[in-house]
């Protein structure tokens, strides 16, 4: 997966209080394959689609003001719901590389560390601040430190986030439970060699 160190983009409101992952993407998308052209067009599909295609106006992900944005700032409860990793998948597909929430759904939360997406909580007022910005400065950018774990705002304004020293170190370095697991290769091979020595009898 992609590390996260530093990011500054573009910013975009998402007013839906408790956007579930079945808002985020669709289930009757779940099979589809993460290659396929037209992946992107999954996230928040019934709320940015009418059902032949076309846009809806009223959505902001259809504001060309906010086209290219990187950085999510939603309401309270975002991803909560179903388990679906795909809820992270269009994340990425869309190049979304952050979420501000006040609060994230745990499984929602850990898909996103999995995939290079820093999930960041703030209060629910800090996040109300932010999203009223970007709706008042359309393209206005929001920047992240993972280092610091500071975010900040249109304004200037910054603001401290908390994180575990685990995910933070797996995205900092871009490697998910797998990526660790093979950096421990030659750890592992040492044990299997020594096992086999000491345990030959087994056959």
């Amino acid at each position: 997966m992609e590390a996260f160190k530093t990011h500054a983009g573009v910013g975009i409101p998402i007013d839906i209080p408790n956007c579930d992952t079945d808002q985020i993407v669709p289930a009757r998308f779940l099979r589809r394959e993460r290659s396929e052209e037209g992946y992107d067009r999954f996230l928040f599909h019934d709320l940015r689609f009418h059902e032949d295609g076309s846009e809806k106006d009223d959505f902001i992900f259809n504001d060309g003001r906010y086209e290219g944005a990187s950085v999510l700032v939603a309401d309270i409860n975002w991803g909560c719901g179903s388990s679906r990793e795909h809820a992270a998948y269009v994340l990425v597909a869309n190049g979304i590389r952050a979420v501000i929430a006040p609060s994230i759904g745990d499984i929602h939360y850990n898909n996103c560390t999995k995939h290079g997406i820093l999930p960041v909580r703030l209060s629910e007022e800090e996040c109300k601040t932010l999203r009223q910005q970007l709706r008042q400065s359309p393209g206005a950018e929001i920047a992240l430190c993972l280092d610091t774990q500071t975010v900040t705002g249109p304004d200037q304004q910054n603001y401290s986030f908390e994180i575990d020293p685990f995910d933070k170190h797996r995205l900092l370095n871009g490697v998910d439970e797998i990526g660790l697991t093979l950096g421990h290769d030659d750890d592992i091979s040492a044990f299997e060699e020594k096992h086999k020595d000491t345990h030959s009898w087994l056959g």
